[in-house]
């Protein structure tokens, strides 16, 4: 049998467990959470709510871990929190926690690393002209939407090009430049860059308060 490398032990594994928990528990949930190396993102989203003049469509395009997707859901509370349409969701009621949770009937979230197929899109393209549940807008989440298949793509095209106005896309790739050409043309597209030292320093310090984490400042700086 080939040689295997030294494999993590109970302590380590307690650890990722708990860091992957700690990134659960403190996932952005409303605008003023979010990073703040994305100003851009925010303000812009944060104007279409107050003006009621959210797209159909939104192509959110940058490396993996720059919050995409953490503000496709945001957008998604301000949209049917039960105070809103609201820049700042109340994060207490069902629609805000079922939305951070991802149980929410109106929400509808896709990963298209491992549902890349025709099937998949035809689903949400036969039951989009369908009304919220209980919410305002139904908002339909893609992650990796460049990994969709071409006849995917094309039915998620189709779809935006006809959307009932109660729907709202949110498109999420790591690789702008793999989307069609003709997707890209009909989203509003936002820029997501990786968040730097100040800003990875500040959300830290938050969490570590939050936790009462004792922290060197020069730990995280």
């Amino acid at each position: 049998p080939a040689a295997r490398g030294p494999q993590p032990g109970p302590a380590a594994s307690v650890s990722c467990h708990r860091m992957s928990a700690l990134y659960r528990k403190h996932r952005p949930r409303d605008f003023d959470e979010f990073s703040p190396g994305q100003p851009h993102v925010v303000q812009t989203l944060r104007n279409a709510v107050e003006m009621d003049r959210v797209a159909h469509a939104y192509l959110f395009a940058g490396p993996r871990g720059t919050g995409k997707t953490s503000m496709a859901k945001i957008l998604a509370k301000a949209l049917n929190c039960e105070h809103g349409p609201t820049t700042t969701p109340c994060k207490e009621c069902e629609a805000c926690r079922s939305i951070h949770d991802a149980t929410s009937i109106d929400v509808i979230e896709l990963d298209a690393a491992s549902h890349r197929g025709i099937d998949d899109i035809r689903e949400i393209r036969d039951r989009v002209a369908l009304q919220p549940v209980r919410g305002r807008r139904k908002v339909y989440i893609i992650d990796e939407a460049h990994m969709l298949t071409k006849e995917a793509s094309n039915a998620v095209l189709k779809t935006l090009e006809e959307p009932p106005p109660h729907a709202v896309f949110v498109l999420c790739t790591t690789e702008m430049a793999a989307m069609l050409p003709t997707i890209r043309s009909r989203c509003q597209r936002f820029a997501f860059a990786r968040p730097g030292l100040p800003e990875i320093s500040t959300v830290l310090h938050r969490i570590a308060r939050a936790e009462s984490i004792e922290i060197e400042p020069a730990a995280v700086t």
